[in-house]
């Protein structure tokens, strides 16, 4: 039995006059997750200390398992935080370098986790080393080389995507992770992209530290992300705020449980929904999850071949590095001009013009403009190619 895009639409919120094609910026989330928030919004609001102080603790574990089971972890290593940049500044403010120490990443890096980087490097002392992906990718290859070529042994660390946002390229971080931890290099996976888009066993993968974001490709509510820490690391790693558990005598809960659970009051239902919007996609397709990551993946590498055929540019990468977005190279257009805005005018135009929802990227090496497509259940093959029809109109 097939379900169609339009029937899957309709488990969605999102505006049907709009071509959403962004799904990868911010996701959305499933009506019936969010009714599950909205009803755990009216118990924490009908008895507050009950709901925080009395239940709270053992509905995260309950989370915490549910999670640890979908992407293959120790629940006890997990932490909720609200989204992945919170995660990678979480683990870069608990690293202990010396000055001269090196921190490797990568030039497909999301803008924001290299701010941070930045930053403590600078706190530290330590020095920052760039590895140049090449965009287009010919094989998973290009990463390994170019990480190899500037890693040294003063290389301490590495902040390597498993998903990258402007490129949209899968790295082989199941190649890179053991490389680097075999030559004493801890690894951070920033993985905002890859729950809900890529199978996941994060014990076989055993990096050091993994992030991800649930409200993305998992379409739980915004405020949902996870931090994984390895067994030997959790000792003495602190969560980016202090808290009541700090100090706290107990004994039947890890001190990594302890700090990372409580820091301070917010509102939960994000993290609480995760395990509804984990078994909510799961029944979208007859075949599951399995099902739905490869109609996904099959959809944007068909996206990626309509784009590439209307503006005659080669494909980014082969299929074996794409998940569920693209990003195709961009040439010269005939763009009308655009009132001055945050976003580059030929995003504007499709936006006022088609009312499509797609993100253009600057890339700096070489200076070109990308354009990034997502492919979620909801979308149907049709609206890709009419996104392409109004980028061949242009050329």
């Amino acid at each position: 039995m097939t379900v169609s895009a339009d029937e899957l639409a309709q488990r969605w919120q999102l505006d049907p006059d709009v071509v959403f094609l962004n799904h990868g910026s911010f996701g959305a989330c499933l009506r019936e997750v969010l009714a599950a928030q909205t009803a755990l919004r009216a118990q924490l609001e009908a008895e507050p200390v009950k709901f925080l102080a009395r239940d709270l603790e053992g509905l995260q574990d309950g989370v915490r398992r549910a999670l640890g089971d979908f992407l293959g972890a120790d629940a006890d290593g997990l932490t909720l935080v609200t989204n992945a940049t919170v995660g990678v500044n979480t683990v870069l403010a608990n690293l202990r370098l010396q000055p001269g120490d090196e921190i490797l990443v990568t030039d497909h890096g999301y803008a924001a986790c290299r701010n941070a980087v930045d930053r403590v490097a600078e706190r530290l002392g330590a020095r920052v080393v760039v590895a140049h992906v090449p965009f287009p990718a010919q094989s998973p290859d290009d990463v390994l080389d170019a990480l190899d070529c500037v890693l040294t042994p003063k290389t301490r660390f590495c902040l390597i995507d498993h998903v990258t946002s402007p490129t949209a390229l899968v790295f082989p971080v199941a190649r890179v992770v053991p490389w680097l931890q075999a030559r004493g290099v801890d690894v951070l996976v920033d993985g905002a992209h890859a729950p809900g888009m890529l199978p996941l066993d994060l014990t076989a993968l055993g990096a050091a530290y993994y992030t991800g974001n649930c409200h993305k490709w998992l379409c739980a509510p915004k405020g949902a992300a996870f931090l994984h820490v390895r067994e030997d690391r959790r000792d003495g790693f602190a969560p980016l705020v202090t808290s009541h558990g700090m100090a706290v005598a107990r004994t039947d809960r890890s001190r990594f449980r302890l700090e990372h659970d409580w820091t301070g009051t917010s509102d939960p239902t994000p993290w609480l929904t995760i395990p509804a919007a984990i078994a909510a996609m799961a029944r979208l397709l007859p075949g599951g999850w399995p099902a739905l990551m490869a109609q996904n993946h099959q959809r944007a590498c068909d996206a990626r071949d309509r784009l590439c055929a209307a503006l005659d540019v080669p494909p980014p990468a082969p299929d074996a590095m794409l998940g569920s977005m693209a990003a195709v190279l961009l040439p010269p257009l005939r763009v009308p001009p655009q009132p001055p805005s945050l976003f580059d005018p030929l995003q504007d135009f499709l936006w006022h013009q088609h009312r499509i929802e797609v993100p253009i990227i600057d890339w700096p090496s070489p200076p070109v403009r990308l354009i990034r497509v997502s492919a979620q259940a909801y979308n149907a093959p049709g609206q890709f190619q009419f996104l392409a029809d109004q980028l061949r109109a242009l050329r």
